[in-house]
Formats: structure tokens, C-alpha cells, sequence
């Protein structure tokens, strides 16, 4: 089955609470963490992401653009964060930061830019519990999908396929009723989703929509029949 992230930056940062019971239903909070260095804006950090853990039971996937993961990450995890996704292209040891995550109670996720491709890293498959393609450039919400990275999201299914890896796919960037279909088709299950669920008149009907469109859309992708 699909989840559905929905992204706290399109959401009212003076109603955090509110807007986590808002979405009800969702599978994982994101929470975009942005240091205005690896990425040019600044979100919000570790005590937030500690308010946050204590006000919902929604599980938060922490999505970490910034540098030094390997020195920030772990804390992370002891904030709260059920997941947390590092930039391989800021990270100094991608596997030991992987591990470490692991070792602290946490999914370790690695995320990719656009423009940083899967082949280089297929060794590091096995060290991870999810892997994230970026569909825009990190830094802002409310991008355009990127129709460029549908066949690295092919790429890495395969990959995935080829180890047989239990490993999420998940998909960052542009992601709405109009756009979830053709990412699931290539390969991804998990969805993160901001201004198409903050932006919607009932986000949580707006997060059953995301989840049935891209169930039915996987159920029948090239990826699930070989499965």
C-alpha cells in the first residue's frame, strides 16, 4: 500500500499541532529541516522537531537539507524522528550515518538531488530503509514536478528489484492528484506531498486521495506484477 507524507512546509508554522491533526490519517508527518547553507532557506530545527514528537502520534520523517548530516542526523533521531533522510551529497560517510540511525531506533533514509544519479550508490542499498528521489530542487515547496527523474525512479525500482531489497521508495517534489500516478507507475511508494494536502479544503480527504490514486496506479505498474 502507498503512504502519504504530507510535508509541514506548506503547512501554518504558528499551528504545527493543529495542522498534524489536520492530516490524521497519513502515514508519516515530513518535516523538511533546511539550514539556508546546503539549501538557500531556513525551516526549523531540533527543538521544533521535539515540540512536534510530543504534540502528534503521526510518525515524523525528518528530511534533513543541510550539511553535516553526519553530526546532526543522530540528534534527530533522539528528538523524535521515527525517520531520517540524509543528503548522500552532503554526508562525509553515508554508510557509518546509516548505521548509526539504525543503531540509535530510527529508518535510515538517503536522499538524492536531481541532478545526482542512483548508479554510484547501489552498494549502499542494503544499509538504508528508504531511498529519496528528489522531483525538484530542494529548497522551496510548491516546485513543478520534474517529468525528468520518472526514469531514475525506474532505475532505482530495478535496483531495489535486482538485490531484492525490502526498501521504500519515496518521491519529494511536485507530488499531486495530477503527478502520483506516474511516479508510482515507475516505481515509487511512498509520496511526500505538500501544498496538493495543506493546500486542499480538507487535507486528510485529500491525503485518502493521494493513497488511492497511487495504490491503484502501483497495483497494476510493471514493478508490483514482477514482485
Amino acid at each position: 500500500m502507498a503512504q502519504i507524507n504530507p510535508s509541514i512546509l506548506s503547512a501554518d508554522f504558528a499551528r504545527l499541532a493543529e495542522e498534524a491533526e489536520a492530516v490524521r490519517g497519513s502515514d508519516w508527518l515530513h518535516v523538511d529541516v533546511m539550514d539556508n547553507h546546503f539549501v538557500p532557506n531556513l525551516t526549523l530545527g531540533i527543538p521544533v522537531v521535539e515540540s512536534l514528537a510530543r504534540a502528534t502520534d503521526i510518525p515524523l520523517d525528518c528530511h534533513l537539507m543541510i550539511e553535516d548530516p553526519d553530526r546532526w542526523a543522530p540528534q534527530y533521531v533522539e528528538a523524535g524522528a521515527g525517520s531520517v533522510t540524509f543528503h548522500v551529497e552532503a554526508a562525509a560517510a553515508p554508510v557509518r550515518l546509516a548505521r548509526e540511525i539504525r543503531a540509535k531506533g530510527a529508518r535510515a533514509s538517503m536522499a538524492l538531488k536531481p541532478g545526482t544519479p542512483i548508479e554510484p550508490y547501489e552498494d549502499l542499498l542494503p544499509e538504508l530503509d528508504m531511498l529519496l528521489i528528489m522531483t525538484v530542487e530542494p529548497g522551496f515547496g510548491g516546485q513543478a514536478f520534474l517529468d525528468i527523474m520518472l526514469p531514475k525512479i525506474r532505475r532505482t525500482r530495478e535496483l531495489i528489484a535486482k538485490h531484492d531489497l525490502e526498501l521504500w521508495l519515496q518521491v519529494d517534489g511536485g507530488v499531486s492528484a495530477s503527478t502520483i500516478e506516474r511516479c508510482a507507475e515507475a516505481g515509487a511508494d511512498v509520496f511526500v506531498a505538500g501544498s496538493a494536502v495543506y493546500g486542499a479544503e480538507d487535507p486528510a480527504e485529500a491525503v485518502r486521495r493521494l493513497r488511492d490514486l497511487a495504490d491503484k496506479a502501483g497495483a497494476d505498474a510493471w514493478w508490483a506484477c514482477e514482485h
